[in-house]
């Protein structure tokens, strides 16, 4: 042997690719690739999903944005009822079935800001139900 050949590192010596992490161009761990075959998609729902679009529903910032905003109307609409009601009537419980139901739709407001977009939904759905049996059983 002659000293080039001595200086040149041969493919039997995997010693650099080892201290690299890799073997041969490729990642340690990962199966060498027939030529000829496709390259697998990123990801499964890249090539299910047109456009971006996701079949699942809402995102959880699109669910508290949209929850925030159904509390926030229901609030405005339950001052004017009880504005009108008041009008109309004057009693306490009128105060307190609507004033009870405007506290709820504000601590449905504080649950969806914090991530508790499922809990505020029953809460609100619930409470709005509530109230509108004793307005409607209760209230003269």
């Amino acid at each position: 042997m002659s000293a080039s050949d001595q200086d040149t590192p041969t493919a039997d010596a995997p010693e650099a690719d080892e201290v690299r992490g890799t073997r041969g161009g490729r990642a340690a761990g990962t199966a060498p690739k027939a030529p000829g075959t496709p390259e697998p998609p990123a990801s499964s729902e890249e090539s299910e999903v047109p456009d971006g679009v996701r079949g699942e529903g809402l995102t959880p910032k699109q669910a508290r944005r949209l929850r925030v905003a159904a509390a926030s109307v229901l609030l405005v609409a339950l001052a004017v009822v009880l504005v009108v009601r008041l009008a109309s009537r004057t009693s306490v419980l009128v105060v307190g079935v609507y004033g009870l139901a405007m506290i709820l739709c504000g601590i449905v407001i504080e649950l969806s800001r914090n991530g508790r977009t499922r809990l505020g939904t029953w809460l609100l759905v619930g409470g709005l139900l509530t109230a509108l049996a004793l307005d409607w059983l209760v209230l003269p």
